[in-house]
């Protein structure tokens, strides 16, 4: 089993939904996040005083699935949340040793 977190525009978040639905994936997490990485940030005029806006709103998305999903989801984000500007964000793949279905008891895939 395998973890996807995905970094990316919020305004992708329909996108990503819809295209990780059309490759057969049930289960998403997602969370509001703030950062930065090269996009930096960037300054703002607000009455009049001008200030830094360093962290910048971003959405996290995760998903747990099975190892024979990973390639099909990752293209999946990467086609829908890219719009070519910087700041479009990062997706990590990370091992899963084990997931349990709480109400269940279910263990493994089972539990996805």
């Amino acid at each position: 089993m395998k973890k996807i977190e995905a970094i990316i525009k919020p305004f992708k978040l329909d996108e990503v939904k819809e295209a990780l639905q059309e490759v057969g994936l049930q289960g998403i997490t997602v969370t509001e996040a703030k950062g930065f990485g090269r996009q930096k940030g960037h300054t703002e005029l607000y009455r009049g005083a001008e200030y830094v806006v360093d962290f910048l709103p971003k959405v996290k998305v995760e998903i747990v699935l099975g190892d024979d999903m990973v390639e099909k989801a990752v293209d999946a984000i990467r086609s829908a949340a890219q719009t070519g500007r910087i700041g479009d964000g990062k997706i990590f793949v990370s091992n899963i040793e084990e997931a349990v279905r709480i109400r269940t008891g279910e263990s493994g895939i089972d539990a996805i």
